[in-house]
C-alpha cells in the first residue's frame, strides 16, 4: 500500500467495516477483460456470501476463472476547500482477493441465504421453501487475503 499511515491492520476494524458496508463489489476477469458488479452480500467464517440468478455474465466468468477481487466502502464526509483539487474524502475501505465457489449443497445455501438476510437487517427464523432453493444460485468467496484502508 502506498500510503502505509492510512493502512488498517486490525483484522477486527476490518471486519467492522465490512459489517457496516451494504455493497460488495466483486470483480472477475474475463478472459483478461475486467468485468464489475455491485452486489448484496452476508459475512461466513473466512468467506463472503452472494446470490444471484442461475445464468448470466458473471456466473459464466466464474465458471472459466474463479479467481476475483472483492470491494467495500464507507464514504463519511466529502471535505471541501477553497480549491478544487484540495477536496478530499473521510472513509473506509477494504479490498479482498479470494476464490469464488458454487454453493450447490442446500443447507449450506440456507446458511448463506441467513447471512445475507442477517446483514440487511432481518431476524431468524427465516425459512426457505425448495423451489427458491432450487432456483437461487449462491456463490462463496473464500476469503485468501485482504486489506483496509482509512482517510480522516
Amino acid at each position: 500500500m502506498r500510503r502505509e499511515e492510512r493502512e488498517i491492520r486490525d483484522q477486527a476494524e476490518i471486519l467492522a467495516i465490512m459489517n457496516e458496508a451494504l455493497v460488495c463489489r466483486l470483480g472477475l476477469s474475463d478472459d483478461g477483460t475486467p468485468y464489475v458488479v455491485p452486489m448484496n452480500f452476508g459475512l461466513g467464517e473466512g468467506c463472503l456470501y452472494l446470490h444471484c440468478a442461475g445464468e448470466g455474465r458473471k456466473l459464466d466468468i466464474i465458471r472459466k476463472n474463479n479467481k476475483v477481487c472483492f470491494e467495500m466502502d464507507m464514504l463519511r464526509e466529502i471535505k471541501q476547500y477553497p480549491t478544487t483539487c484540495g477536496w478530499g474524502a473521510r472513509y473506509e475501505s477494504v479490498i479482498g482477493f479470494g476464490r469464488a465457489v458454487l454453493v450447490e449443497n442446500p443447507d449450506e445455501k440456507k446458511i448463506a441465504l441467513d447471512r445475507i438476510m442477517e446483514h440487511y437487517g432481518a431476524h431468524a427464523p427465516f425459512s426457505y421453501t425448495d423451489d427458491i432453493l432450487d432456483k437461487t444460485t449462491v456463490i462463496r468467496i473464500d476469503i485468501e487475503s485482504v486489506t483496509g484502508k482509512r482517510r480522516d
